[in-house]
């Protein structure tokens, strides 16, 4: 896998975009990035499936990859697991985005007595973006530590990229339930729902429906891997279709298990209309991060 350069760029090409922007990119300390793959390998608890990574290459390799494809801007999430972490990684991924300037400036919290601090440090820093992984963490979104993050950042309008939805299993606080709250005490925050919400895809469509900042990016949804066990209702295809303005690539590159292409064809083959695929694929993330 990884040589699927030509159906990639043949896609954004005929739909007439100048490449495509991914808000869904992992790139992280390579200790860090080493054990997620070690958690992969051993199909791992939380998905008990067999996960060959399909872009495992050292990190200049696969900036080279994702630059091959046409892939304008992308981030690089990551996230602790546990407290003392984040700051971190912050300081790792505000080196990163320094000497990668196509990168979007990524950073992360977990709810601990400093996160305030640290979050703030990040966005004056330049930081565009943040991850938040509930099931990873496995912390409650509303835990009162986490309050000046969402925020602050619902105040600055910086976007983030959170894995609420419950699958591939679901943790403590996943659900629209504990994001949910959230929304309703931040409701200008910029929420991007992870992988569609899956598997509570209507349930997440809902939210976005409800408060206008909340967005959703594609991230393994509507693939074949993820069909087989997580399938998106095709009852739902109508309300996808309207918030069109509201959908953003993302494709969780380096760690899935099939061609960065299938993504796109999986998008392609929803047959929702080249108009919707050009604000997917890069158009609406090009409004929200003004690139």
């Amino acid at each position: 896998m990884g040589d699927d350069h030509d159906d990639v760029v043949r896609f954004w090409r005929r739909l007439g975009l100048p490449g495509l922007i991914d808000v869904h990119t992992h790139f992280m300390p390579e200790r860090v990035l080493r054990k997620v793959w070690a958690y992969f390998d051993s199909a791992g608890p939380l998905t008990g499936l067999e996960w060959p990574i399909a872009y495992r290459h050292e990190e200049a390799e696969r900036l080279a990859v994702l630059r091959s494809f046409g892939v304008l801007r992308f981030t690089s999430m990551l996230y602790p697991h546990k407290p003392g972490m984040a700051a971190w990684l912050n300081d790792w991924a505000a080196g990163f985005a320094a000497r990668t300037p196509d990168c979007l400036h990524t950073a992360t919290f977990f709810p601990e007595p400093d996160a305030g601090r640290y979050v703030r440090e990040a966005v004056e820093a330049g930081a565009r973006v943040f991850k938040a992984h509930l099931q990873v963490g496995a912390y409650d979104p509303n835990d009162p530590l986490l309050d000046p993050v969402w925020g602050l950042l619902a105040e600055a309008g910086i976007p983030v990229v959170t894995h609420c939805g419950s699958g591939p299993a679901p943790g403590k606080h996943t659900g629209p339930g504990p994001i949910g709250r959230v929304l309703a005490k931040h409701p200008r925050l910029p929420l991007i729902v992870a992988h569609m919400g899956m598997p509570e895809y209507a349930e997440f469509l809902t939210l976005a429906e409800t408060y206008p900042e909340v967005r959703l990016d594609t991230t393994m949804a509507f693939t074949d891997f993820v069909e087989e066990f997580s399938p998106f209702p095709p009852a739902e295809l109508g309300r996808l279709a309207a918030l069109g303005d509201r959908v953003l690539l993302g494709t969780d590159f380096p760690n899935i298990p099939y061609p960065y292409a299938h993504q796109l064809h999986a998008l392609e083959r929803l047959d929702l209309g080249d108009d919707w695929l050009r604000a997917v694929c890069h158009d609406n993330a090009k409004a929200l991060f003004g690139v």
